[in-house]
This record gives C-alpha cells, structure tokens and sequence, in this order.
C-alpha cells in the first residue's frame, strides 16, 4: 500500500503537469483528458471542459503525485477550488543535491518561506509555496530526527 499526494487545480493542470514534470525531473507522466472517454449523451461536458485533465500522475525520486482539473459543470457538486495552507507536499531524501534542484526549480515564480539551511531537525530543510499555490517542504532526513526524538523518550 503507499499514500499518494491527489491535487485538483482550476483547469490548468496540464501547465502544473508541465512544471512539475520538469522541476522534479519525473521519470514518468501519465494524462487522461475528459475527450478520451465517450461522453453520456443524456450528460454530454460542455465543448471547454473536454480539453481538461481527468486524471495525471507524475512520477520522481520514487514518489507520485495525481492531479487532475475541477470541472465547472461539478463545481456545485464539489464546491469551489480553495488554495490554502492545509496541504504541503513533502519530500524527504538524502540527496543533498537533489533537494537542492527540486526546491529550485519548484521555487520559480513562487515564494520561497524559508530557504534550505540546516535545523535542528535536519541537515538541510526548506519551505516554498509554488507559483500554482501548493506548498512543498524539502527534507533531508526527517525520518532520522523523527527516529531519533522517539528513541530517546
């Protein structure tokens, strides 16, 4: 079993895919537009919502995230698309490196909250909020302070 990141996005998730296939230097994207399923004839999607993604995932550092598009006619269904702070995403590795690049690249045209730099809890930590409103936390080895406070008790 494994817990996967699902995001939606307002009807710009193939600029997301886009970026996040690039940032993240993904070594696999998967994408099904709303088109490629025939549509109900009793409930057919307006012509500008079947060009949007139904469902994506990008693959990188052995992780996955899934993303797809909000269709307006669902709006009254799903509700309203609201950005806030309630989900980041997290990536933990050891690869200093490649942390580096990750929060680099995710860092353009975001804001950056707190830039990479050794804490308490890891070596080398970080905070941004994309330019799509997502935000990400970059983690050297979370896993290790979280085994080591545990440890300790």
């Amino acid at each position: 079993m494994s817990v996967i990141v699902y995001l939606n996005f307002d009807g710009n998730t193939e600029q997301v895919i886009e970026f996040y296939s690039e940032a993240l230097n993904s070594s696999k994207v998967k994408k099904v537009k709303f088109k490629d399923f025939p549509q109900d004839p009793n409930y057919p999607l307006p012509e500008n919502e079947l060009d949007m993604v139904m469902e994506s995932s990008l693959e990188f550092a052995g992780g996955k995230i899934i993303m797809s598009d909000i269709l307006p006619s669902m709006k009254r269904v799903t509700g309203e698309l609201v950005k806030g702070n309630n989900v980041l995403i997290s990536i933990v590795i050891d690869d200093k490196q490649a942390l580096e690049n990750y929060f680099n690249n995710l860092s353009v045209g975001g804001h950056v909250i707190m830039p990479l730099s050794n804490m308490p809890w890891s070596s080398c930590f970080g905070m941004l909020v994309d330019k799509f409103g997502i935000g990400w936390k970059l983690n050297s080895d979370a896993d290790k302070f979280l085994d080591r406070v545990i440890s300790s008790k």
